[in-house]
């Protein structure tokens, strides 16, 4: 804080102190009346405007929204077994090259926890795409 003495002549009553206190409110308003200017709503306008663009992009990217994948979702065949036949044998069938890892997936789509099958069990065979 500052102070400054203003002296008048030779008359110790007549001196002003001035001190500063820095802004005073309807100093740095520069609407006295508490609206807002023309300006004043436009700057908050886009303000508010930006907020919530920047906002949705963030919700957006948690989400995963734009997130563009392609169909995976498997085609299957369904197959009933055979007398005699095995889980090797319907893999052999239907598979393109990898015939343990047919029968894997084999396994795994049908929940087998063993390689044994019943004559006319379904299975579901995926298709190699």
């Amino acid at each position: 804080m500052s102070a400054v003495t203003f002296t008048t002549g030779f008359n110790s009553t007549a001196s002003k102190t001035i001190v500063n206190q820095g802004f005073l409110k309807s100093e740095w308003h520069a609407n006295p009346s508490g609206r807002l200017t023309r300006r004043g709503r436009l700057v908050r306008t886009i303000v508010v405007l930006s907020l919530t663009v920047v906002m949705a992009a963030g919700f957006a990217s948690q989400s995963g929204a734009g997130q563009v994948e392609a169909s995976t979702a498997p085609s299957y065949e369904i197959v009933v077994v055979a007398p005699g036949e095995t889980l090797w044998s319907v893999a052999a069938a239907y598979a393109s090259g990898d015939v343990q890892g047919l029968i894997s997936e084999i396994r795994e789509v049908n929940n087998l926890t063993g390689y044994d099958l019943q004559t006319g069990q379904r299975l579901r065979v995926p298709l190699s795409q």
